[in-house]
């Protein structure tokens, strides 16, 4: 016999984090606990971590229906993951807490990252800002040691994040930095290309999510006029049924796609959309969708699962002022598991 317990609880994070949707100073999460009487010294512990404006299943009565939720749960003994679908940040929460529980700690897999013999490679993130915020913390992450940049663009004048980038180029070429960039769907349709033109010129990685989501037609234009390697982000939220996800990677065709568990399916919903992304050679990485620790640990486990050398975007766990205490650790340009 199974018993869930929620719990909601408020992040604060150290410093605003900018996006092209708006600032976030706080954030709003639900901890999952999972116990049975059959082994009353265990505990799973989860994390549903749905984002304000973007996430598809959080709406007023959230923690109503996650309740609701884990009650059937809990009752049945186990995910009914087909069921869940149309819930992503639900279905994670219980599959990490249900992990956690297996385990009996946070080491939820076993691999040579989980066991500490190999790190994780991640990206350095810039979060937008004002030009000189931006610079600062471009220069922080080379000195820290990251060979891969993620800059999200969108917020200052176009020109001066074209500086940005150019700072850096002028002191590395891309065999010694990667550059990403994340748009958040901020570019016109009509100016994208020209754009895109612009930032290739810089040897610039991948740019995720040019355009605003849901369109589809525009979106795939795009892709195969574009200079630049596209990922898909925002434009697999809400594309929860397997059938669908086919259709739109059909459709768009896109250079790379961006999983975010939270987001896009749970654990077993991110095992759909590679698989599917693998039959068409699409490229993809995982990055975390601002958890806290729990979730962030539970992506990196699920992430060394797969032989996905690329860079992973788990590097957001030291954003949070009150963070819970899990044995990750950054050194360099590696996340690294020390239980």
């Amino acid at each position: 016999m199974y018993s869930l317990k929620v719990c909601p609880y408020r992040l604060y994070f150290k410093q605003p984090a900018a996006t092209s949707r708006g600032v976030y100073s706080t954030r709003d999460v639900w901890y999952l606990y999972l116990t049975s009487n059959e082994f009353p010294d265990r505990l799973g512990i989860g994390e549903c971590a749905p984002l304000p404006s973007l996430s598809c299943d959080l709406t007023e009565n959230y923690e109503q229906k996650l309740q609701q939720i884990c009650n059937e749960v809990a009752s049945k003994g186990y995910i009914d993951h087909n069921k869940l679908r149309p819930y992503p940040s639900i279905l994670f929460g219980l599959e990490t807490a249900f992990a956690h529980f297996k385990s009996n700690s946070y080491q939820l897999q076993n691999t040579s990252f989980s066991k500490g013999e190999t790190g994780i490679s991640i990206n350095g993130l810039v979060w937008m800002g004002s030009y000189n915020f931006m610079l600062q913390q471009i220069e922080d992450k080379i000195k820290r040691g990251f060979d891969c940049i993620k800059i999200k663009i969108g917020s200052i004048d176009f020109n001066e994040e074209i500086k940005l980038i150019e700072f850096i180029r002028n002191h590395f070429s891309k065999n010694d930095i990667e550059i990403r960039v994340d748009a958040n769907g901020a570019f016109k349709t009509e100016e994208a290309l020209s754009k895109l033109e612009r930032l290739a010129k810089l040897d610039i990685h991948s740019i995720e999510q040019p355009i605003a989501a849901n369109q589809w037609e525009k979106m795939a234009r795009l892709v195969e006029a574009t200079p630049l390697p596209i990922a898909l982000d925002e434009e697999l939220i809400g594309v929860n049924q397997r059938i669908e996800k086919q259709h739109l990677l059909d459709i768009i065709q896109p250079q790379y796609i961006i999983l975010k568990p939270s987001l896009h399916g749970g654990l077993s919903g991110c095992d759909e959309w590679i698989a599917e992304v693998e039959k068409r050679k699409i490229g993809w990485w995982a990055t975390s969708a601002l958890e806290s620790n729990i979730g962030l640990n539970s992506i990196a486990h699920w992430c060394s699962t797969y032989p996905n050398t690329m860079p992973q975007g788990l590097g957001t766990g030291s954003l949070f002022i009150n963070n819970i205490d899990v044995p990750l650790d950054l050194q360099k340009n590696k996340m690294w598991f020390n239980d």
